[in-house]
């Protein structure tokens, strides 16, 4: 998903789908790129907006930037990866810091660096619309499953942080757009602590990983199927446990 506000655009798809995107956005003024994260769905647009635009500036984590400019050394794909989404194009961009400010002609958003999806992962809050652009940070519904990279308690506390925030409107990169959020940050932070806590007492009780598993989310998922187990329900409780399973 992708947004454009103002002449700034929040993320840009996935390579698939980047001739389309620039068809859409051929006669709207964009002036800059903010990426809340370097994953190939976010940025597969980059280059080509990018090269239609001289001198175009690309904003993101400063971690992200070496995989922005070159994506399949730095972020090899799996097959069903790159059947979704496709490689990006190598880009360049500019760093950014947490707190800093992004201004536009009318607005002004505040970087926050929100890891957990991704250790780059970042919103964007805009204070006096109430606005936050929070990529993949926010998905919608019960998690049943994670990629094996994800860390689920970074996910959890970032949640935290910008449940704190005044929002009117919460911007996702991979879920609906949800009108006056408190509700649904506070559910989702509330579902995914107490699954944590129960996986946590279950495997010290005894129970092993795959019986924790089945316990709390039940048989597979067509997901975890397609994905080789890469995105699983084994990996949502592995990552609960991380600091259980240290030394063991």
């Amino acid at each position: 998903m992708a947004y454009f506000v103002d002449g700034m655009m929040v993320d840009t798809g996935c390579a698939h789908t980047a001739g389309e995107l620039l068809e859409v956005i051929q006669d709207k003024p964009v002036k800059c790129i903010v990426n809340t994260h370097s994953h190939e769905d976010h940025i597969g647009a980059n280059r080509i907006i990018q090269d239609k635009s001289d001198g175009l500036k690309i904003l993101a984590h400063p971690s992200a930037l070496p995989i922005m400019a070159d994506p399949r050394s730095l972020q090899p794909l799996h097959f069903y990866r790159r059947l979704f989404w496709d490689w990006p194009k190598p880009s360049t961009g500019n760093p950014v810091d947490h707190e800093e400010l992004i201004k536009t002609q009318r607005y002004c958003f505040r970087v926050i660096y929100t890891p957990g999806h991704s250790p780059d992962h970042i919103c964007l809050y805009e204070e006096d619309q109430g606005w936050l652009f929070t990529g993949d940070l926010f998905i919608g519904g019960k998690d049943r499953g994670l990629r094996k990279e994800y860390d689920i308690w970074k996910i959890i506390d970032s949640l935290k942080l910008i449940a704190q925030l005044k929002l009117t409107m919460l911007f996702p990169g991979s879920a609906s757009v949800r009108e006056n959020p408190d509700k649904d940050l506070k559910a989702k932070i509330s579902y995914l602590e107490t699954i944590g806590n129960r996986v946590i007492e279950l495997y010290r009780q005894g129970w092993n990983i795959s019986a924790v598993t089945r316990e709390l989310f039940g048989g597979p998922t067509w997901v975890e199927v397609l994905t080789d187990g890469h995105f699983s329900r084994r990996q949502l409780v592995l990552s609960y446990l991380k600091n259980e399973l240290i030394g063991n």
